[in-house]
């Protein structure tokens, strides 16, 4: 789970940086994925580098994916209406942070399962 979570965190600092430029650097707030992403990146860092911190690691990792995903998730209501033709402001901002919150969704989801897996590891 470290080496994935390096992967989505490296992800992520891409997927600002390509938001900041093709938003025209209008604002820096399309750095926040590359904020999140890097955290995610220091946190499979340490969890690889640190046996004794992996557990602390993955649970702040899967902590910030969760906060990444409730500041993100409204945006996942306004793609629908997106996708019908129907007028939604900042078009590409809707985009990115829906992406992010899939992208970060994911991540979560394959959290819990290896946190359930570890949990059944230590029981057997």
């Amino acid at each position: 789970m470290p080496s994935f979570t390096v992967r989505v965190g490296l992800l992520l600092v891409i997927f600002g940086a390509v938001s900041y430029v093709t938003s025209g650097g209008v604002s820096l707030t399309a750095f926040i994925p590359s904020i999140i992403g890097a955290v995610l990146v220091l946190c499979g860092a340490v969890a690889v580098r640190s046996p004794g911190w992996r557990p602390h690691a993955m649970h702040v990792a899967a902590l910030v994916a969760l906060v990444g995903v409730m500041g993100t998730a409204s945006a996942l209501l306004q793609v629908p209406a997106m996708l019908a033709g129907e007028g939604v402001g900042r078009r590409p901002a809707v985009v990115a942070r829906a992406s992010m919150a899939v992208i970060l969704l994911v991540y979560l989801g394959f959290s819990i399962r290896s946190f359930a897996q570890a949990r059944l590891r230590r029981k057997a």
